[in-house]
């Protein structure tokens, strides 16, 4: 059947065409972004909201700075009804303290606010990482940071949907990939920005991964973070690479807020290190590459 069919989703309307409307029907401010993909000096983050689902963020701490929010992810033992709810609890094993800090180096004025899903020695729940995520993506922060991921399978496809509702909303999933070849979630989805870790001295570089599906790696290599009780740690892992990127998402939105999800990644991709954007060889120079269709 043609015509334009409407239904109704969770949220949102679902239309299948466009019928009867032309371009100026369906106008779109647009932002190109920054040239390159690099964010300009004076893009700091500012008016960018940042959400660490995590541990929770020490408060005070001198390298993260104002908390502008912070809530915690409650499963009742009895009835097993979980709510996120507020807290000033702070950080439970100094992981997502260590997020924050990054993100706080990378782009100084973004606001950051918490979502506490993990407990003691980074004990956690499925569920209660959905429901954390979850309330995340319904607050519309500009930008989460999400420095874990749960190898449970049964998890996989409500993941799998809450991250495209994320891209498409415009709230921005950074992911960590896991630090050892396993299968886990949300990284693997190609609707978030999945960060693994690089080794390179330059704490301010980072790469497109041409051999997906981790797309991106940053600097997650014995790196200077924030830590409990107001102190610093030299630690490693994909962790500490993915609020780098995050920070990275920051700045550029700073600059050009009307930037969609995959905008960004192409941001990412074009001030990539090992990028080098140029004129495509022609068969003059050698180039005998037959691009017809077989």
């Amino acid at each position: 059947m043609g015509g334009t069919v409407t239904g109704t989703a969770p949220g949102q309307g679902l239309t299948w065409s466009l019928r009867g409307r032309g371009p100026d029907d369906v106008p779109v401010p647009a932002d190109p972004g920054p040239a390159g993909g690099r964010p300009a000096p004076h893009a700091r983050g500012r008016g960018v909201r940042v959400c660490v689902v995590d541990s929770g963020v020490e408060r005070d701490h001198p390298l993260v700075g104002e908390v502008a929010g912070s809530w915690v992810v409650v499963k009742d033992g009895t009835s097993g009804t979980i709510t996120v709810e507020p807290t000033t609890t702070g950080d439970t094993c100094g992981h997502g303290t260590a997020c924050a800090g990054i993100i706080r180096r990378t782009a100084p004025d973004c606001e950051i606010h918490s979502v506490r899903v993990l407990g003691e020695r980074f004990s956690g729940t499925g569920d209660v990482l959905m429901a954390g995520l979850r309330w995340a993506v319904e607050q519309r922060f500009d930008v989460v940071n999400l420095s874990l991921s749960t190898t449970r399978t049964r998890f996989a496809e409500e993941l799998h949907s809450l991250a495209d509702r994320a891209y498409f909303g415009r709230t921005v999933l950074v992911a960590s990939a896991h630090n050892t070849p396993v299968e886990s979630f949300p990284w693997r989805f190609a609707s978030v920005i999945s960060v693994g870790s690089h080794q390179e001295d330059d704490p301010e570089l980072h790469l497109y991964n041409p051999d997906p599906p981790v797309e991106f790696f940053g600097p997650g290599q014995n790196v200077s973070v924030p830590w409990l009780g107001g102190r610093t740690i030299r630690t490693t892992g994909n962790s500490f690479a993915t609020p780098y990127v995050a920070g990275l998402c920051a700045r550029v939105l700073s600059g050009h807020p009307r930037m969609t999800a995959f905008q960004l990644k192409n941001a990412l991709y074009l001030s990539a290190a090992n990028v080098h954007a140029g004129p495509r060889p022609s068969p003059a120079a050698g180039d005998i590459r037959d691009d017809s269709e077989n």
